[in-house]
């Protein structure tokens, strides 16, 4: 299947979709038009004529037939508005074959330059691993699809339920479409929750004796305006009985109103979606077990929250000054949106967190489902359960690169260390970052970019892009040897760890480099530790033992430079910087500026 084709096709069907109901919408409110027009035409006639019983049945008709227009009206503009929604997700998902990810959130609040591999391998940032994956609409979706790349974790068996999910991409679709207008604050919702279940009121209302004290008012009420009418009763009784029930729930319930009011406010822009979220999630016939125990942790979410939503929509009635009069003075609204507050606060007040976490990560198996979709020529990792650390790979390339990319075979053996040479751009630091970030992919059960990879579970530090702090007045070389001090305390406290680096000790001269970086590699070397290790340095690769072996990148040098990027055994013998300096400085452009 052509990703570009189905998607194009999906775009093109929502956009003849669209255009449909916009002409509906136009009948529905010239339908609107004329149905008000003629109420008010039929209202004024009746004023004029004296057969007026029939005139007023015709504007009771056509008063209806405005409420029905209108009802279908709404439900169209609401129609319209979810294809637009789903229209610009699959706008993007073709800005993202075209390797445009600007649209998608890239987890610049994640970015941290202490973690042990995230901020050398890519994972956040502008156009990082990231950026290319996630489609979260909750920002707890979004903090969990983060937590998971930055762990090496085996979490392998998520593959399934990824691939169930990536076979059913018209619902991924329609779940990414409800995060387009604004992503659910996953946390404002945990903490208005969370202040709801401090918030103490009276509890009065929920009493069962009040309930039964509250319908004998209403029902008193009712029937004081029957007796009225019939002549039993002065028109009085009704009127003060009226004006007291209002005041008396007014005084009595709406300090505790305006109690609930301030804190559940906030939800009320979440709550909507959340609510579609898990009715969308709720239709979703899941077959893989991952998914079902994710989704029967969400059993009585779709109630729950529907109840919070109507009382939610009962606290924003309240606003109408002459809404509120009428229903707490007829039926006592305020004392029963008291009531199913408390009712709902004692019933579901503690499942919220574990329905929002679970959510939270059904909203990343969303992401990474369609990476899978995205990424159909990728394969899928085998995962095996080794005291040893185990990583055999063929046909391995980097994520970023796509169908350019020139694919490597590799394997790591335990408690060895491979030192890589190669020319400037020859491809050591992409191949470092392709170890790294396709076995992050293979700990999530994501689609891996290898012919085939297999690992086992092991733990992950990588040196490959430190900075200095001038702020902080730390150097270049102060913070490379930061960089290793984290790294050895991280070796010694955690076993079966792959070690990456690109160059050790970059900031001093090359004597001191050498003699450095071969002390280093000799000390952490009687440490559980299996390394890959990128140099220009040539004399480092005469550490070459059982335990120490030598790769390179080579280059061709003639006219011009020629790489290859594939990894082979051995030491580089061509190097590139003299060479190239060489031909700029001859070149007959650089003469022009002299």
């Amino acid at each position: 299947m052509n990703l570009k084709t189905f998607y194009n096709t999906q775009l093109q069907r929502i956009a003849i979709e669209i255009g449909q109901l916009r002409k509906k919408s136009r009948f529905y409110v010239a339908g609107e038009i004329m149905a008000f027009m003629l109420f008010l035409g039929l209202l004024v006639l009746y004023t004029l004529v004296h057969w007026g019983a029939i005139i007023l049945l015709l504007a009771l008709l056509s008063f209806v037939s405005y409420i029905f227009i209108r009802h279908f009206d709404v439900i169209n503009d609401q129609y319209i508005h979810d294809l637009d929604a789903l229209h610009k997700v699959y706008q993007n998902e073709l800005l993202y074959l075209d390797g445009d990810f600007s649209c998608f959130d890239d987890g610049q609040q994640y970015i941290n330059p202490n973690h042990p591999f995230t901020f050398d391998l890519d994972i956040f940032g502008r156009d990082s691993l990231f950026q290319r994956i996630n489609r979260t609409v909750t920002t707890g979706g979004s903090d969990f699809l983060a937590a998971q790349l930055s762990k090496t974790e085996d979490q392998s068996s998520r593959g399934d339920a990824i691939n169930e999910l990536a076979q059913h991409e018209s619902w991924c679709a329609d779940f990414v479409a409800l995060g387009q207008d604004r992503k659910i604050d996953s946390s404002e919702i945990l903490r208005a929750l969370n202040e709801i279940h401090q918030i103490e009121i009276p509890h009065f209302a929920a009493k069962r004796w009040t309930f039964f004290v509250a319908w004998l008012f209403i029902l008193g009420l009712f029937a004081s305006i029957v007796a009225s009418i019939a002549g039993l009763v002065s028109a009085n009784v009704p009127i003060w009985w009226i004006i007291l029930q209002f005041f008396g729930v007014f005084f009595v319930c709406s300090g505790a109103c305006r109690i609930i009011s301030k804190v559940v406010d906030r939800l009320h822009l979440q709550m909507k979606n959340y609510v579609k979220l898990i009715r969308l999630i709720s239709k979703m016939p899941f077959q893989v077990v991952k998914n079902r125990i994710l989704v029967s942790k969400l059993e009585g979410s779709l109630e729950a929250f529907e109840q919070l939503n109507d009382i939610l929509n009962g606290l924003d009635r309240r606003g109408n000054i002459l809404g509120l009069l009428l229903m707490d003075s007829l039926f006592l609204s305020d004392f029963f949106l008291i009531r199913c507050f408390l009712r709902w606060q004692h019933q579901y007040i503690d499942l919220i967190p574990t329905w929002v976490k679970a959510v939270n990560e059904l909203d990343a198996i969303v992401s990474m489902a369609i990476f899978r979709f995205n990424e159909p020529e990728a394969g899928r990792a085998e995962v095996i359960s080794s005291d040893e650390i185990v990583y055999q790979a063929n046909g391995l390339y980097h994520p970023f690169l796509g169908a350019k990319a020139i694919k490597n075979d590799f394997i790591l053996n335990d408690g060895n260390y491979y030192i890589i040479t190669g020319a400037n751009m020859a491809g050591k630091s992409t191949f470092l970052r392709a170890l790294g970030i396709n076995y992050l992919l293979a700990m999530n059960g994501m689609p891996v970019f290898a012919e085939h990879l297999k690992v086992s579970p092991f733990q992950l530090f990588s040196s490959m892009r430190t900075t200095d702090d001038l702020a902080h007045g730390i150097s270049y070389f102060n913070a490379e040897i930061l960089r290793l001090k984290k790294l050895i305390a991280y070796c010694q406290h955690n076993r079966r760890t792959l070690i990456i680096l690109d160059e050790i000790l970059k900031g001093t001269n090359s004597l001191d480099k050498l003699n450095g970086s071969k002390l280093f590699l000799q000390w952490i070397s009687n440490l559980p530790v299996t390394g890959v290790i990128a140099t220009h340095d040539l004399e480092l690769s005469k550490m070459e033992s059982p335990r120490f072996h030598n790769y390179c990148f080579e280059i061709e040098l003639g006219q011009h430079v020629t790489y290859s990027y594939k990894i082979s055994p051995g030491v580089a013998r061509n190097q590139n910087a003299t060479f190239l300096l060489n031909e700029i400085l001859h070149s007959d452009t650089w003469k022009e500026y002299l």
